[in-house]
């Protein structure tokens, strides 16, 4: 893959990543004293959802990634690069590895693991909604 795709595909994950932090404090903030935890975690989950699928969608010509393997590669390099940071990050604030997989157990109505299938497939699903020319 050439280097430009891969240094644009890092470009657009740390645009989610802010994204992603935005949502995490719109959760903390808002949705978890409007809704509790379980109708937070649940909007949470599917408001991300759909912020990503929308950057990949409007990045999918900036990529200019003509192949499904070349969609699939980015999308699962924005899972490995989400993944890192998240266990990077709990590492760094001294979480246990117990609370590190909490948000992947779906307790409490967290999306957490099929936000992360989103992001993985975030570019395919995003060239297969893109209208055909």
């Amino acid at each position: 893959m050439p280097l430009t795709v891969i240094l644009k595909g890092l470009a657009i994950w740390l645009g989610i990543l802010v994204l992603a932090m935005a949502n995490g404090v719109l959760r903390e903030t808002v949705l978890l004293p409007w809704l509790g935890a379980p109708g937070a975690l649940i909007l949470s989950g599917v408001l991300l959802s759909a912020l990503i699928l929308a950057v990949a969608y409007a990045s999918l010509p900036w990529l200019q990634l003509r192949q499904t393997w070349q969609r699939l590669a980015v999308g699962l390099g924005w899972l490995v690069l989400t993944l890192v940071f998240e266990f990077s990050f709990g590492l760094w604030q001294g979480k246990s590895r117990a609370e590190l997989l909490m948000p992947y157990t779906f307790k409490d109505g967290n999306l957490w693991p099929l936000v992360l299938v989103v992001t993985a497939l975030a570019p395919s699903i995003a060239a297969r909604l893109k209208p055909r020319r």
